[in-house]
């Protein structure tokens, strides 16, 4: 592994803090024992743009609080390992067919992500909200307890079938749950090779299914994709549950088939956030909320900079990253 890799770290105290503990950082002192740090807490294009033109690096690690970087990057840069994972704001796609490696943080944070969809699931079916109102509030009991449901033996649709999605497969796997998938690069081999089956239609997908799982990801085809009539299509009692992209889905009339109570709903991503405090979703006895919290919780961000630590290994050693984002990758990014 080669000993002079020049890294500058673009990130706030706060991150600081969180992504890179000192166990970390004796771990980036290893791979790049001369490495620099920005704070970029207020600071102006011109000034990042000298800061980075100074530290003149050939690799930059960077995280939420980064700025976008300069259009004009110096030509030492050859690598940008992003610790987090939308990486449209951090640099354009003319970088990237200019040859600038980027990675993010991949499929690091998606078993985070399946257990906050895992845990609306079960809520939902237990019927968790209803509860907190009952007990907390009114000082109820069991009122109407046989409703409640299990996950055991239930038949379980996703839609979208990325990290996310293969991650919460793999969740509720001991659940012995018949779970089906509706992706456009979903095909019968596919389906196979992961032991779920293929729903011909997004109609099949929520007529089918006891539990839908909404991952899909959001680009111009699949905004508001998701539409009353699939909603409609849930049975009585059946799980609708959101930790992907709000947008996705046409949230008010999510809003008004919740409102009917026939089904049950776990979201915790939505169109406005935070969400209005007069919003309709507020209150319902029936849904599932979070505030926008699916992962990586704090005492996972650690995640995150392990995988991001292997890459910064893998390129020292002159082999290629995992997670690499392709311009072709940045076009369907959110």
């Amino acid at each position: 592994m080669r000993e002079n890799l020049s890294l500058l770290v673009i990130v706030t105290p706060d991150e600081h803090r969180k992504f890179l503990p000192e166990n970390f950082l004796d771990e980036l002192r290893a791979i790049a024992p001369g490495f620099r740090m920005l704070d970029p807490t207020g600071i102006s294009p011109a000034a990042l743009a000298a800061g980075i033109a100074a530290a003149n690096p050939e690799v930059i690690l960077a995280c939420w609080q980064t700025p976008s970087l300069p259009a004009d990057l110096p030509s030492s840069l050859r690598y940008v390992c992003y610790l987090t994972g939308s990486v449209k704001r951090l640099v354009t796609r003319a970088q990237l067919e200019r040859g600038l490696l980027l990675t993010n943080w991949g499929s690091s944070i998606s078993r985070i992500v399946a257990e906050c969809a895992l845990f609306h699931t079960l809520s939902c079916l237990r019927q968790a909200t209803r509860w907190t109102f009952l007990i907390h509030q009114e000082r109820g009991w069991r009122d109407d307890w046989e409703k409640v449901g299990s996950l055991f033996q239930r038949r379980v649709g996703i839609h979208g079938f990325g990290p996310v999605a293969r991650a919460f497969l793999e969740l509720v796997r001991p659940f012995r749950c018949e779970v089906s998938v509706f992706a456009p690069d979903v095909d019968e081999a596919i389906a196979a090779e992961h032991g779920v089956k293929r729903a011909p239609s997004l109609d099949v997908l929520f007529a089918d299914n006891d539990v839908i799982i909404e991952l899909a990801p959001l680009i111009p085809a699949t905004l508001g994709i998701v539409a009353e009539r699939h909603l409609r299509l849930i049975r009585p009692g059946g799980v609708f549950v959101n930790v992907g992209r709000a947008a996705t889905v046409d949230e008010a009339a999510l809003l008004r088939v919740a409102r009917e109570g026939k089904i049950f709903v776990g979201l915790d991503v939505f169109v406005e956030e935070p969400l209005p405090v007069d919003s309709g979703f507020r209150g319902l006895r029936n849904v599932s909320l979070s505030p926008h919290i699916a992962g990586p919780t704090l005492d996972r961000y650690v995640d995150a900079t392990a995988f991001a630590l292997r890459n910064l290994r893998a390129y020292a050693r002159g082999e290629k990253p995992e997670a690499v984002i392709t311009p072709e990758i940045y076009d369907r990014s959110t």
